[in-house]
């Protein structure tokens, strides 16, 4: 004997089935059409470039200092390397995509403010607490950026993340 009504199969997939029109009806149109897009686009492309020069400059700004790091306590740069050249990568998967023509603009990277630590160990440490900070500010600017960047920023925050829990174990490793 078939059972008749509502079956629990059956409600998830009708559930399922308006869920997916729902979400292609949305996803639908051309945008050109649709009045006042193109303003709201340009203010998002706006933002958006400026986040990735935000994130470049940060990036820059850590690279000069895991340069700082490695010539005053040479010891660290073995351990230093890799995390550097992957804040390397990260900067230029964040770089912001140039227009045709435009100018490359590559700029020496700025200094970062004073002088490292004498001491090793701080010095590392100094180090761990830029790549938190780094993390904080990609996780926050997460809230504003666009899908496909805010993916990028999540990653790259991840690996700032694990960047610093490897310096703070780096820092406890290094001999004063």
């Amino acid at each position: 004997m078939r059972r008749t009504g509502t079956t629990r199969r059956g409600a998830l997939t009708a559930t399922g089935a308006l869920a997916l029109g729902a979400v292609l009806t949305g996803c639908g149109g051309d945008g050109d059409g649709a009045g006042g897009k193109q303003p709201a686009r340009a203010a998002t492309a706006k933002a958006e470039k400026a986040l990735r020069e935000k994130a470049v400059r940060d990036g820059a700004l850590l690279l000069a200092l895991y340069d700082l790091v490695a010539e005053a306590h040479p010891a660290t740069a073995a351990g230093l390397v890799p995390l550097r050249a992957a804040v390397a990568e990260h900067g230029k998967a964040l770089a912001p995509p140039r227009a045709k023509g435009e100018p490359k603009g590559d700029k020496a990277p700025p200094a970062p403010a004073g002088p490292v630590s004498a001491d090793p160990k701080a010095a590392v440490r100094e180090l761990a607490a830029a790549e938190r900070r780094r993390a904080d500010a990609h996780t926050e600017a997460l809230l504003t950026a666009g899908p496909e960047l805010a993916r990028l920023l999540a990653s790259v925050a991840a690996a700032a993340a694990a960047h610093a829990y490897l310096l703070t174990e780096l820092a406890e490793e290094t001999a004063v």
